[in-house]
């Protein structure tokens, strides 16, 4: 019962995450985004800034789900880019694998090191004194 209660809050604080961020009011002369309405269950007034380029600590929608008690944060929202979630995994431990190589048939059944042949000439070469 408590799980059910649990995903309609989630659910709900969902909703009002993606309104605040839809509309918010962009100040291009401060270079910030401000609340224009007030989020009760977001933790947010109106006139907050809720996006600045300088000296400035993010909201964050993780802090918000455990201010409202919710225990698998984790399993509910992906991890930040800076941290890095799949994508960077694959970046970082796939793609730099080094390929397999396969084994020739012939390396495959060899003893160890071949027989080195009968030099021409006696080891002078092909020129001929």
């Amino acid at each position: 019962m408590q799980a059910l209660a649990h995903k309609e809050t989630v659910e709900e604080l969902k909703l009002q995450w993606r309104k605040l961020w839809w509309d918010r009011i962009d100040d291009k002369l401060r270079a910030e985004g401000i609340a224009n309405t007030d989020y009760s269950m977001l933790f947010v007034e109106k006139g907050t800034v809720i996006f600045a380029t300088r000296n400035f600590k993010m909201l964050s929608f993780r802090e918000i789900l455990q201010l409202h008690g919710i225990i698998d944060v984790d399993r509910l929202v992906p991890p930040s880019p800076s941290v890095g979630g799949w994508g960077k995994f694959i970046r970082t431990v796939i793609a730099n694998q080094k390929p397999k190589r396969r084994i020739r048939r012939a390396q495959q059944y060899s003893d160890g090191q071949k027989q080195k042949q009968q030099l021409k000439k006696g080891g002078r070469g092909w020129l001929h004194f």
